[in-house]
């Protein structure tokens, strides 16, 4: 456990982001014991002129013309800084050399306003959290001069077109530069190794309580109610950058007396799949958050069909825990992050696999099991997590610093 300590937090998404966040989680639960201020993203150029009307653009920019305090207090621990400066737009840069530059200016400007903010709120000899943020966290070691510098990486975003231009060179340089990384699974840890001997996989949290279902009152919804057993089904987005579209064709060419349900958004890939003119699927659209565990209830199995590649092989995904939070049987696509879950979820190698493990999942489902699954979910909460972290700093760090 870490008590009484500073910490600074930057990263890829600001406080008031519209969705869910790992790095909001995982502030919240340092907030418990340490003084917490989490820094938003500066402001773009781009951003500031392309995106004038937004609301929350609108709030950075009376932010930047000192209309309104830099600075919220979002509980007793916890602070937000919404840094003043505007930085120049640069990733379309072509030359490395010249974003390398330009960057470092965005850098430092960057740095002034945290340095402005941890000075008025009196933090010292702080830990520096980033999630994330490779091309600011090139230079904030050397800038901000924090006690520990923390890297944490949950995504292969190298390979996401945004970051991929200059973060492939970028990335390594400040994994490097780290002292220690912290990844939330073991493909990441293993990419962080070649840079850096302290890299550790401290799992991933997730808050599964609006999935849980002790006293049996989640209702399934009267759409999956006249669907033909057993279901086979998808909670997520549809999109084909993720998800393989030919193996649930052939799921349902060759289990007729199946039903697969998918239940999401659809990218244009998915509108026009032959999986749209099969009868025994059903694409039930966008549902709400809350509604998501109704339908995940009335599946006999649920699946998370992944396409293997860059954007996938490292992912750790949420839905896992929320499908175990209610039990039920899985049948997952096999990858590095996967295998943490080999214990309680059917990971398959290829399309014939899939067939197979979907048939074992339904012949074998028992209470043992989703008494164990349910366990499972509930053992990934935040608190777990970020003690995690807090162990791997200590590891990292030895006697660089005290702890309570």
């Amino acid at each position: 456990m870490m008590k009484g300590k500073d910490i600074v937090i930057v990263g890829i998404q600001p406080w008031d982001i519209k969705i869910g966040s790992n790095c909001k989680n995982i502030a919240l639960e340092f907030a418990k014991h340490n003084r917490v201020l989490y820094v938003n993203p500066p402001m773009d150029l781009g951003t500031r002129i392309k995106q004038k009307a937004d609301v929350r653009i609108q709030k950075r920019i009376s932010i930047a013309q000192g209309e309104s305090p830099d600075i919220e207090k979002i509980s007793d621990n916890l602070w937000n800084l919404y840094p003043k400066t505007t930085v120049e737009s640069i990733n379309w840069i072509g030359s490395h050399r010249i974003f390398k530059m330009l960057n470092k200016r965005n850098a430092r400007l960057f740095s002034k306003d945290i340095k402005s903010a941890i000075s008025r709120l009196g933090f010292s000899d702080f830990i520096l959290f980033n999630d994330s943020s490779m091309f600011l966290g090139l230079h904030l070691k050397e800038m901000l001069q924090p006690e520990v510098y923390v890297y944490y990486m949950r995504d292969y975003l190298v390979k996401v077109p945004y970051w991929e231009k200059h973060g492939a060179r970028i990335e390594p340089e400040v994994v490097k530069k780290a002292d220690v990384l912290t990844t939330n699974s073991d493909f990441f840890a293993d990419f962080g190794l070649q840079y850096n001997p302290h890299s550790y996989m401290v799992g991933q949290g997730c808050d599964v309580s609006h999935f849980s279902d002790p006293d049996n009152t989640i209702k399934v919804p009267d759409a999956l109610r006249v669907i033909p057993a057993p279901i086979i089904g998808y909670v997520g987005s549809l999109t084909s950058l993720r998800l393989d579209i030919e193996l649930l064709e052939y799921i349902a060419h060759q289990k007729k007396n199946w039903s697969l349900v998918l239940v999401g958004p659809e990218d244009e890939d998915f509108q026009k799949s032959n999986l749209r003119h099969m009868p025994n699927v059903y694409f039930l659209g966008s549902k709400q958050e809350a509604q998501l565990p109704h339908y995940v209830k009335g599946f006999d199995v649920a699946i998370n069909p992944q396409i293997i590649n860059h954007l996938t092989i490292g992912n750790y995904p949420r839905k896992i825990d929320e499908y175990l939070a209610m039990g039920k049987p899985i049948v997952a696509t096999k990858t590095k992050a996967m295998q943490m879950f080999e214990d309680c979820v059917y990971l398959a190698d290829s399309h014939e696999d899939y067939l197979y493990l979907i048939e074992k999942a339904l012949s074998e489902n028992a209470e043992e099991l989703i008494k164990k699954r349910i366990e499972v979910a509930q053992s990934h909460t935040w608190t777990n997590n970020v003690t995690a972290i807090y162990h791997a700093i200590q590891q990292a760090t030895e006697n660089k610093i005290k702890w309570n």
